[in-house]
């Protein structure tokens, strides 16, 4: 990823929409779920754009900012990723990920804003 990668998407931690952003939302997330595993199922590339469609999976055992004692429990969801690509590096993000699958697996309340 570009040191100054915008995450349009927000990893569900709500982290600020600037240059960046991303690598704290990802380090969050890998704080909050171990084991954390993403598989690629498939990548399509046109240009400066690719889309990939991810499983993850991973168990809620650290810290996280909607969930800060962890519940132990596990999910596995799909999401499917567009990256805008710049000088061969991901330089945005967006993603559509099944986001209540995951709160409902995890035993999360849906929060009432974002």
């Amino acid at each position: 990823m570009a040191a100054d990668v915008i995450d349009h998407n927000k990893i569900i931690f709500g982290e600020p929409d600037e240059p960046g952003a991303a690598f704290e939302g990802i380090r969050m997330q890998l704080d909050a779920f171990d084991p954390f595993h993403l598989q690629v199922e498939e990548v399509v590339r046109e240009g400066d754009k690719a889309v990939a469609r991810l499983t993850m999976s991973g168990t809620h055992s650290g810290t996280h900012p909607r969930m800060p004692v962890p519940t132990r429990k596990s999910f596995r969801n799909e999401a499917i990723f567009l990256f805008t690509l710049r000088d061969g590096k991901i330089s945005e993000i967006r993603a559509v990920s099944d986001r209540l699958g995951l709160f409902l697996q995890l035993g999360w309340e849906w929060p009432e804003s974002d």
